[in-house]
């Protein structure tokens, strides 16, 4: 076996047979920005056998105070094959593929059953939500962490320990982003390592488990802190599901509850146009549908419709995250 991994071969948490698990391992990583940067290097350098990575974006300069993988020149790039070519860089030994599309609704499932375990290292909350119930449904673990300014959170789920649904059943009712709030590379790295430390602890069956753990920082105090969750129940009743655009249905009622000035054209023709605050305060105009689909950027002013809505009594409901 090669000296690269002699430092994690002589812990007696590792070993040969350790590292040969390792090697042996299918992680998928869910993002390559600042999260996704730091858990793929330290996945690759520690020879994680095979590494998946999704991502829609491509590199621009103000990733790169946090996402030290790529340099000047990957500039427009997709950022899923500057950071292959990164890894192909790092370790050689390593299998790294990139994809550069979307995690959805309709291909979560397939991604999801390729891995042993799966990172959620994307900056949206409908992915989370998504890849949980996925899975959940799997039996596969569920390594998800946020940063935003000075603070942060890792937990993992799934795979045995409850899902991120059963301990964040409500989404928040607005949430920020890096471009609106900011935040510190360091803050992004530290969180990072500490999922791909929870990955490998995973991948190598570390005892106790880290499943049903989160850990959360607060960078500006530098106060760790955190709770096990693995004794928390999974929600009662019908989760509010995401849905892929292409689920839409000929009798589904759709509401795209984005304003005109945001989106001028939905792509669904006869969308309803209402804003979430007046599906709240309103409900919805007398129309039969089968079921009601409602949809927005991030996913949040949908979940805040679909919560008013299943107070009125509507009981059959979808959820579609679009993304910019």
């Amino acid at each position: 076996m090669s000296d690269r991994y002699a430092r994690q071969i002589v812990l007696p948490e590792v070993g040969t047979e350790g590292q040969e698990r390792l090697g042996a391992a299918t992680v998928l990583v869910a993002g390559a920005g600042g999260l996704g940067c730091a858990v793929l290097q330290y996945l690759c350098g520690a020879g994680v056998g095979r590494l998946l990575v999704i991502d829609h974006d491509c590199v621009d300069e103000s990733n790169l105070h946090r996402q030290p993988l790529y340099r000047m020149s990957d500039l427009g790039e997709p950022k899923a094959s500057a950071a292959v070519a990164a890894m192909r860089r790092l370790n050689p030994q390593v299998s790294a593929k990139g994809a550069v599309q979307r995690l959805t609704p309709a291909n979560a499932a397939d991604w999801v059953s390729r891995a042993d375990a799966i990172i959620d290292a994307a900056d949206s909350l409908a992915l989370t939500y998504i890849l949980s119930d996925e899975c959940f449904r799997q039996g596969k673990p569920l390594v998800s962490a946020s940063v935003l300014g000075l603070s942060g959170y890792v937990g993992a789920f799934c795979g045995g320990a409850p899902s991120y649904r059963a301990v964040f059943p409500e989404m928040p009712r607005q949430a920020g982003s890096c471009a609106q709030s900011g935040v510190l590379g360091t803050a992004v790295g530290v969180i990072g390592t500490v999922q791909a430390h929870l990955t490998l602890a995973l991948l190598l069956k570390l005892e106790p488990t880290v499943l049903g753990q989160l850990i959360s920082v607060d960078f500006r105090t530098l106060r760790f802190s955190g709770f096990s969750f693995a004794a928390t129940r999974e929600s009662a009743g019908p989760p509010l599901r995401f849905i892929a655009p292409e689920e839409v249905g000929a009798g589904d009622l759709v509401v795209d509850l984005r304003s005109l000035t945001e989106a001028p054209t939905s792509p669904f023709p006869g969308a309803l146009r209402i804003g979430v605050e007046d599906v709240e305060r309103e409900g919805l105009p007398e129309r039969s549908a089968s079921r009601v689909v409602l949809c927005c950027r991030s996913g949040i002013r949908a979940w805040r419709a679909a919560q008013a809505l299943r107070l009125a009594g509507h009981a059959d409901l979808a959820l579609i995250a679009l993304g910019d």
